[in-house]
């Protein structure tokens, strides 16, 4: 089998990390996710996954993260069957393979040029109402134009921190002013999360550089009338952390017990007027 060799670097790089951390999270016998085609996808690249940093600590937060996004969704989804997911920063994430959709759901999953390359390369296309669009999020004009007939709920993992903080509150205006309602989720750092950052390996090997420090999620609440925060949840404190391994149920513990280091990376979500209740 030809393996496709990769040439991403930066912060397009930093997709192979979470590629591969799902990849384990689907070989563990404590698997969140059972998310095989991350696994088959991985076996179809030529790149060095040492580079990555990952171990089985770090995949399991990983999968936590996306689990916990993942039932989100699933829950909007299930209340507002015809709504519009918005996927941003979508990489070589698999979510539209994941989650059961109903067959009104429309899905856009967006990344930059490059990166949607790969993936038309890599992925098999989802069932269903599916399209995928090239750009940056930071690009203008292409949000405004996607159907604005729906309700929305906006997923973006490991997208925030990267975001200067004036374009990441653009982001967020730009959503909740286009669509008629619905939900944010995302996850984000904290301020003391961007000054530690040389100490996250993926970081650090790939010369990604984050910029954006979320130490009070509420405070967002400003960018749009209505725009409320529904759930600020630690990493250390996710509902599945105690059906992770236990060394990474260790260090959850753990990190759970210093001030400011627990608050280095929270899930967030949030609703505005007209979504899902």
């Amino acid at each position: 089998m030809d393996r496709e060799k990769i040439t991403l670097t930066g912060v397009p790089e930093t997709l192979l990390a979470t590629l591969h951390a799902r990849a384990c999270d689907s070989r563990s016998s404590h698997s969140l996710l059972h998310d095989r085609t991350a696994l088959d996808t991985v076996r179809r690249i030529d790149y060095d996954f040492r580079r990555t940093g990952m171990n089985s600590v770090n995949a399991a937060g990983v999968a936590l993260r996306a689990r916990c996004l993942d039932d989100w969704t699933a829950a909007f989804l299930a209340r507002h069957p015809r709504a519009t997911v918005l996927h941003l920063a979508c990489g070589l994430d698999t979510r539209a393979h994941r989650l059961a959709r109903f067959p009104e759901t429309r899905w856009i999953d967006v990344d930059l040029p490059e990166v949607v390359a790969l993936r038309n390369r890599l992925l098999p296309v989802p069932d269903g109402d599916y399209r995928v669009l090239a750009t940056s999020v930071t690009a203008d004009g292409w949000l405004e134009e996607l159907p604005a007939d729906r309700p929305v709920v906006a997923v973006f993992e490991g997208l925030s921190m990267y975001l200067r903080p004036a374009d990441g509150e653009r982001l967020i205006r730009r959503i909740t002013s286009h669509f008629p309602g619905g939900q944010l989720l995302f996850d984000c750092f904290n301020g003391l999360g961007v000054r530690m950052q040389r100490l996250i390996p993926v970081l650090r090997r790939t010369g990604a550089t984050v910029y954006w420090g979320i130490d009070d999620p509420r405070a967002l609440e400003r960018l749009h009338p209505g725009l409320t925060c529904l759930d600020v949840i630690r990493g250390c404190d996710l509902p599945e952390v105690r059906h992770v391994p236990p060394l990474a149920r260790f260090e959850a513990r753990l990190t759970g017990l210093v001030p400011g280091v627990r608050d280095v990376f929270r899930m967030v979500r949030f609703e505005f007027p007209g979504g899902g209740g």
